[in-house]
């Protein structure tokens, strides 16, 4: 009985304890946690959301997952990080499966597809110039998409850092979000515009896990 109550008190103290203990917060922005180097983009937890104008009545949106690449980051110099990722266009994902059908449809007899076709390129964002203000910064690169490249200015922002646990795969891990826009028909995807929008907005989850 004695042996019980001793357990019974030490798994309580140890809960106790626990319950006190500091704990970060999810997104805790602390770029002490970041050591720096070569990061590869985690593709089951990158997203690259996308929304636009659905004919006046309602924001549509998508999604494009499974990003590959990297992120070089200096710490101490973090204006001069850069970033290389492939985007897998033939993997959009959106509620409508005939939406979806549609956006990946070769063209009829021969034409041009309206959207991206049967066998897209994947697309790529490279980055040019970082410009960094606190935790946030203002990230420029080249866009090509649809086989057409046009500069694009993304406002990023720090979420957080730091090793993850063993039983998670362990590793150090760093993640960004960032918003920016786009217009479809400069990347000659401007079917139905403008009774369907031409800007479409960006809005990015950014994770990556060290290499070296």
């Amino acid at each position: 009985m004695r042996l019980i109550h001793a357990a019974a008190l030490a798994i309580l103290s140890t809960a106790a304890a626990a319950a006190q203990a500091p704990m970060a917060a999810p997104g805790s922005p602390d770029p002490s946690a970041i050591s720096g180097g070569t990061y590869a983009a985690d593709p089951n937890h990158m997203l690259v959301v996308w929304t636009l104008d659905h004919m006046g009545i309602s924001p549509y949106t998508g999604i494009f997952g499974g990003v590959t690449g990297s992120l070089t980051l200096d710490p101490a110099d973090p204006g001069a990080a850069s970033v290389d990722v492939t985007i897998p266009v033939s993997q959009v994902t959106t509620a409508s499966a005939g939406l979806a059908d549609h956006l990946l449809r070769a063209g009829k007899d021969g034409a041009k597809p309206d959207f991206f076709g049967a066998d897209p390129m994947d697309a790529h964002f490279v980055s040019t110039a970082v410009a960094v203000d606190g935790q946030s910064a203002k990230v420029t690169g080249d866009l090509t998409l649809n086989g057409r490249t046009h500069p694009v200015t993304l406002d990023a922002t720090f979420y957080g850092a730091g090793t993850m646990p063993e039983q998670m795969g362990g590793g150090e891990g760093v993640g960004f979000r960032a918003t920016g826009s786009i217009m479809r028909s400069e990347f000659g995807l401007g079917f139905g515009v403008p009774v369907v929008g031409d800007q479409v907005d960006l809005k990015i989850e950014a994770a990556f896990m060290k290499e070296s």
